[in-house]
């Protein structure tokens, strides 16, 4: 058994907010499998078999204690099922990383990320895998706190459809095949709009004394 947990937050107020893109990249995945979500203590879970699993289950988590006590609902999890560290991956958004980027890191703090906060300090350690999708610095002036309860804008929804497409694939690639596998193929990914080219340099006109 391996657990694939989205952070975010219970409730339709919260639903397309950024601090949400974990439940998205989980319920992305429980789309795929023909999933049920159901209630399991603090948590909705969702127990299915991955592509490439055909033995194996894998338990998606939606903690619904709201994300500052995630913890709260991972932690029984992992007791009950006896998992180790390396059996947990928290699906998380990412404020340092830009928006359009996704990437694996194993272990580490939590860089000030409430939810793995929490959970860091209910298992008693740190170590396991999290997948990062970032959401972006905010403006100038904003408190990073109201940022993430915000939500997307209408021309980010393009590239958040991507985002979530590739992390549900790169979550299915640590589940089937490891997490050095996963890294190699998904660390780097970039959906950043890329800058326009420069416009061409106008052909340099005939100099009429020299003709």
């Amino acid at each position: 058994m391996k657990l694939i947990v989205g952070l975010g937050n219970p409730g339709e107020k919260y639903a397309q907010t950024r601090h949400n893109v974990g439940w998205l990249v989980v319920d992305e995945l429980a789309r795929r499998a023909g999933g049920q979500w159901r209630k399991d203590g603090e948590a909705e879970v969702c127990e299915v078999r991955l592509g490439g699993l055909p033995g194996e289950k894998v338990l998606l988590v939606k903690p619904q204690t709201f994300m500052n006590t995630s913890g709260k609902a991972v932690w029984p999890l992992m007791s009950f099922y006896k998992l180790e560290g390396e059996s947990l991956l928290v699906v998380q958004d990412d404020l340092d990383s830009p928006f359009g980027l996704l990437r694996f890191r194993m272990g580490g703090r939590h860089g000030g990320q409430n939810g793995v906060r929490d959970i860091i300090a209910r298992l008693g350690h740190d170590r396991f895998p999290r997948l990062k999708i970032g959401i972006s610095r905010p403006p100038a002036g904003r408190d990073p706190a109201d940022w993430v309860l915000s939500k997307w804008r209408e021309e980010e929804r393009e590239t958040l459809a991507e985002l979530v497409r590739l992390g549900a694939g790169a979550a299915e690639m640590w589940a089937a095949q490891g997490l050095p596998e996963a890294q190699q193929a998904y660390n780097g990914t970039d959906l950043r709009p890329k800058p326009p080219p420069p416009p061409p340099v106008p052909p340099a006109e005939a100099d009429p004394e020299r003709s």
